[in-house]
């Protein structure tokens, strides 16, 4: 049945070798259920309703896009998304959490429309391909900085805006503990590094008295989402901000899940002859689906995570290897007094190792080339400095339009580019009217 569901003959596999890839997958990403409820609590959302909520949003993402495109992606809640969730919407512009959500919900119903009329495909093209290659980039800068900042090994200062934090701090040694054990494992190529090193620093944060075992049974019935479950706000749905909000998630999305389904299908072999990826409106659909349904569960965007490429690695070549790993999120959500015993100080490496992750694309960016290097640099460097993922957005979009346009340049910008400008600008005319 399995052989006639997945195709596993056609695909050159067996149910051994994609349960064994559904394994890996799942270690080398399962770090999502330690920290998405780490960063998007920090709101005042219900830490122990969020891990359910990320559970079951991972594994319906993850089950969609193996029953609908039958390939070995696994879907979750995102790094990045909900970074921007939690420090730019609700810490930074000083919205709710609800208000965050709503955002999420919206986002996730027009990226279904947008992928059913293959819309989704224009906008990605469309983009400058090096602020393309920026946003991650510095999508991943601040996520560091966030990582950084979370183990205490940076601080704040009046005088220099930031600098070393207190060594003394176990906190700090904690977080470079695990920081050092990932490092080290992920350069011998060990499955489940991440993993591995939130364990070590966890068991040292357990000795030095940073954490502490909770009483009771280490396993339990999921905890309740209702006090996350639905909570949407439509107070302010028709504002400027909620629209620069949702196209940023959008933005973010897209930018996810078509590289992720890219370099994952090549790695493969499920490209065309012509270098297509045939079941890419598939895929999209299942996500934008699971973003949708995610919302309502109460987490940030699911994305298609980059790290199912391990289980390809290990011979994964279709649905079957997220069908595996989407069993073990089921398994974890009876484990939740386990993974809430994790502090900060843990998972604060995490962050700094995914921020080293999406630098990647800065190699694609053309540095010769002022008008597309200085847009793709302030994209860059102005996420972290501002705290603020749409800021870096908006900064590298009007300096890209400004610079090509005084360059005599105007001929390299689409339509689309100026249309998302011109939100842009009606933001900040608003927010400078507002002062």
């Amino acid at each position: 049945m399995l052989d006639k569901i997945f195709k596993l003959k056609e695909h050159q596999t067996s149910v051994k070798k994609e349960m064994i890839a559904g394994l890996i997958t799942f270690l080398t990403m399962s770090y999502i259920l330690v920290v998405n409820p780490d960063t998007l609590s920090t709101t005042g959302m219900d830490k122990q309703a969020l891990f359910t909520t990320t559970c079951l949003a991972s594994i319906l993402g993850t089950l969609l896009i193996a029953f609908m495109a039958n390939i070995p992606i696994v879907q979750a809640p995102g790094m990045g998304s909900n970074s921007f969730f939690a420090y730019t919407v609700v810490l930074g512009m000083g919205y709710s959490w609800q208000f965050a959500l709503t955002a999420v919900f919206l986002q996730g119903i027009i990226f279904i429309l947008l992928t059913i009329c293959n819309i989704q495909k224009v906008i990605f093209d469309k983009i400058p391909h090096s602020l393309k290659n920026a946003i991650p980039v510095g999508i991943g800068l601040f996520i560091a900085f966030i990582g950084f900042k979370n183990a205490g090994i940076i601080v704040g200062n009046e005088h220099t805006i930031v600098q070393i934090g207190d060594m003394g701090n176990k906190h700090v040694w904690v977080a470079l503990t695990g920081l050092v054990v990932i490092g080290a494992l992920l350069a011998r190529n060990v499955p489940g590094a991440i993993l591995i090193g939130i364990v070590v620093s966890t068991v040292l944060a357990l000795c030095l008295g940073v954490a502490a075992i909770p009483e009771g049974s280490l396993v339990s019935l999921p905890p309740d989402i209702s006090p996350v479950f639905a909570k949407f706000e439509w107070n302010d749905i028709f504002s400027i901000d909620m629209l620069v909000v949702i196209f940023t998630f959008l933005l973010v999305n897209i930018f996810d899940t078509v590289g992720t389904l890219i370099a994952v299908a090549s790695k493969a072999g499920l490209m065309d002859e012509n270098g297509n990826f045939p079941k890419a409106k598939k895929s999209l659909i299942a996500n934008a689906l699971a973003t949708t349904f995610g919302a309502i569960f109460g987490t940030s965007t699911v994305i298609s995570y980059v790290e199912s490429a391990a289980g390809v690695a290990a011979g994964g070549r279709t649905g079957l290897t997220a069908v595996s790993a989407a069993f073990l999120f089921f398994i974890a959500l009876f484990l939740a007094p386990i993974f809430m015993i994790v502090p900060s100080a843990a998972t604060a490496p995490v962050l700094i190792i995914v921020g080293l992750f999406m630098l990647n694309s800065v190699l694609k960016i053309n540095f010769d080339d002022y008008s597309e290097s200085i847009p793709a640099f302030l994209t860059m460097v102005l996420m972290p400095f501002t705290y603020s993922i749409a800021q870096g957005i908006i900064f590298g979009i009007l300096g890209y339009i400004l610079i090509k346009l005084v360059a005599g340049k105007a001929k390299d910008i689409s339509i689309a580019v100026y249309i998302i400008a011109a939100i842009f600008i009606v933001k900040i005319v608003l927010d400078i009217i507002k002062a």
